[in-house]
């Protein structure tokens, strides 16, 4: 089983840069759903101090429908979206036999509004008072998603404790 954020058309590269950063340090793989608001050439990166970019597995999908013909049997689509009304705790992530694909919308505007109602039945949300907020930041809300999969799968080859490796305390 392997865990997946998917961001579809994402604007802002410091989102995009802190989620990577959170896949590099949960082995979760990235999916950037084209066309990109930034560019991704090793300059930007650099400069954006992203020195851990070579560290993350990132696969590149030209559009929603390509993307979509890339997921399979064992593949389960989770569409995270304040317009769900299921909770993303009230779903199961555990199961071996199936890849968890989380699939986040573009900053401002979200995931199409077609789309998700053709799939309504994949959307979860992370529960918010959307009176005071129109949505939680993105890069929060993957870490929040991913850490809930990761945590009902036992943090599967992630270290639970870290010890220092000399006493810095005293």
């Amino acid at each position: 089983m392997t865990n997946h954020i998917v961001l579809f058309e994402p604007l802002m590269p410091a989102n995009t840069g802190n989620i990577a950063r959170t896949c590099a340090g949960t082995d979760t793989t990235l999916d950037l759903i084209k066309p990109l608001g930034f560019s991704v050439d090793d300059k930007h990166l650099k400069r954006a101090g992203l020195d851990y970019w070579n560290k993350v597995n990132i696969n590149y999908h030209e559009s929603l429908p390509e993307f979509m013909e890339t997921l399979g049997d064992k593949d389960k689509l989770h569409l995270v979206s304040k317009f769900a009304s299921k909770d993303y705790t009230d779903c199961d992530y555990s199961d071996d036999n199936y890849n968890n694909y989380f699939m986040f919308g573009k900053e401002t505007t979200g995931l199409p509004e077609p789309f998700m109602r053709k799939n309504s039945d994949k959307a979860i949300r992370i529960p918010q008072d959307d009176t005071h907020i129109r949505a939680l930041n993105l890069s929060n809300t993957c870490a929040i998603v991913i850490y809930e999969a990761l945590r009902q799968q036992d943090f599967p080859n992630l270290e639970r404790s870290h010890e220092y490796e000399h006493d810095k305390l005293k």
